[in-house]
This record gives structure tokens, C-alpha cells and sequence, in this order.
């Protein structure tokens, strides 16, 4: 599949180019990456090769930000990247914003070398790019939306 620059149409379509991005981010070592949706429903996640090229991409360096409405969906629909988050907690960093609607709230995924962007949520349609102003663009969105987040979705719960 060509990652350099596109657009999809369809569920289907966002979901196999997140695969082949996590697969890539893997490959290349990618240093950090940025996850953004509303619920992270529509993702991947559950899927036994997502998590084998997250286990393969994580290592001592490297970042994950994720930021969502609410991770209620992540816990659960997606028990493997729950799992994963538990294992790997130290380099992911869960952030909630409140008072966005879903509809308004960024689906997309951010690394210094591609990006995903999820531009109509309701037909799972949107590009995917290398070139640097798409890579800017989107990176700006998510850092307003970090800016106006909070800690949230712990890798666990300590009891007392």
C-alpha cells in the first residue's frame, strides 16, 4: 500500500491504512505518534496485529499521546490494546478533553513522518499524507485540543 499521500472512502479503508501505518511505524521506528478520536470505537485496536506492531514500535524513547472524549469504549472494545497500555503504560500518555462533541472532535494520527486525518466521521472519510504542511496542520489541531486536556484512562488501578 502507498503511504505517501491519499484519501480513503469508508470505514474499511481508515481501518486497513491504520494497520499498515502502525505496521510502518514498526518497520521505520517511528519516535513518537499522536492518536486522536472522540471514543477510538471505529479503531483497529482489538486486532491481534495491531498489537504485534505496537510491541513491535515500543522501545525506551518512544511516545504515544492518545486523546479522547472518553476511553469507556477503549475498555470495552479493545481488550488487546488495553492489555498492551498495561505493559506499556510508561510511554503512553492518555489525555481527556471535555465539552467537545463527538462530531467536533479530531479523529486522526500524527507522526513526525505521516498523518492520518479523519475529515468526515459520519462516512469514515478523510487523507492520509507525508507532505510536511498536512503533517503541520494536523499536528496543530492536536496540540490546541492537548492544551485543553487533563490525565485520563490510567494503565491501572490501585487500590487502597
Amino acid at each position: 500500500m502507498d503511504l505517501e499521500a491519499g484519501q480513503f472512502n469508508g470505514r474499511l479503508a481508515f481501518e486497513d491504512l491504520l494497520r499498515e501505518a502502525l505496521a510502518r511505524a514498526a518497520r521505520e521506528g517511528w519516535p513518537e505518534m499522536v492518536w486522536s478520536d472522540a471514543t477510538f470505537v471505529d479503531w483497529p485496536l482489538r486486532e491481534r496485529v495491531v498489537a504485534e506492531s505496537l510491541h513491535a514500535w515500543a522501545a525506551a524513547g518512544r511516545r504515544l499521546t492518545l486523546l479522547a472524549a472518553r476511553y469507556d469504549e477503549v475498555l470495552r472494545h479493545q481488550p488487546r490494546f488495553v492489555t498492551w497500555r498495561q505493559t506499556w503504560g510508561h510511554l503512553v500518555d492518555c489525555r481527556v478533553v471535555r465539552n467537545v462533541a463527538t462530531v467536533d472532535f479530531p479523529s486522526a494520527l500524527w507522526s513526525p513522518h505521516w498523518c492520518l486525518h479523519r475529515t468526515d466521521l459520519t462516512r469514515s472519510n478523510g487523507v492520509w499524507s507525508v507532505e510536511r504542511g498536512r503533517l503541520m496542520t494536523v499536528r496543530e489541531l492536536l496540540t490546541e485540543r492537548l492544551r485543553n486536556s487533563s490525565p485520563g484512562f490510567s494503565a491501572s488501578v490501585l487500590g487502597l
